[in-house]
């Protein structure tokens, strides 16, 4: 028998799971700027406006006309997710994955510490180099470290397999800004038009990265 009992109410809120839900996306749309976002990933914008709390991030995101397509296409045909951090894994809410993809995180692989050494890098962009296996048709999020999308972005012009897409929205003071610019840009520099969303500038971040993954994997809201 349940002996707990709720504390006494000394504040006026809204509790309902349901109704929170309902007025929180109600009020992203009021008051976001959606407007410039490609109608097919307006969902995707707002669950990634929810995951932060950050209205003015809708001006910054940078989503090729053909990711919603591709990503929810490859999730829909069981590809795997690859991501750079463990928190991003943790943020997929699995329900939503069509084919109970594969979510891999390779940072905690026995190979990693070793490569990393090896190569002069940190162990996140060495943890990128496992995945080309498992590559092609894959969808990439990377969430966490600028030095894992600029990995990726120098395999991928080596001749790695091309991923279906790529949600590269890593965080930071230092590369992150850059590393967001060079996949942006990679169709127009290096001619390999790979679907992608993005977000110019600092902000990134694992609950970031994993709400677009949500909203890609399922249409629903």
């Amino acid at each position: 028998m349940n002996t707990l009992q709720r504390p006494s109410r000394h504040y006026e809120y809204v509790d309902d799971g349901a109704a929170i839900y309902q007025a929180s996306f109600a009020s992203i749309r009021r008051e976001a700027a959606l407007a410039g976002i490609p109608a097919v990933a307006e969902r995707v914008a707002v669950r990634m406006v929810h995951g932060t709390g950050q209205v003015d991030l809708v001006p910054d995101l940078v989503i090729h006309p053909g990711l919603v397509t591709a990503a929810r296409g490859a999730l829909e045909s069981g590809a795997p997710i690859l991501t750079d951090a463990h928190m991003v894994a943790s943020g997929v809410t699995r329900a939503r994955l069509a084919k109970d993809n594969e979510v891999v995180c390779l940072l905690r692989d026995e190979q990693v510490p070793a490569l990393a050494r090896e190569w002069g890098t940190t162990r996140s962009a060495a943890a990128v180099s496992l995945w080309e296996p498992m590559l092609g048709g894959s969808v990439v999020a990377i969430g966490n470290a600028p030095t894992a999308l600029f990995h990726l972005l120098e395999m991928l012009l080596d001749g790695a397999p091309l991923p279906a897409a790529i949600i590269g929205c890593p965080v930071g003071f230092i590369g992150a800004a850059e590393s967001k610019e060079a996949l942006a840009s990679l169709a127009a520099d290096h001619g390999l038009d790979i679907p992608f969303l993005t977000v110019r500038g600092r902000r990134g971040g694992s609950a970031m990265t994993a709400s677009a993954l949500n909203a890609l994997a399922q249409e629903k809201e």
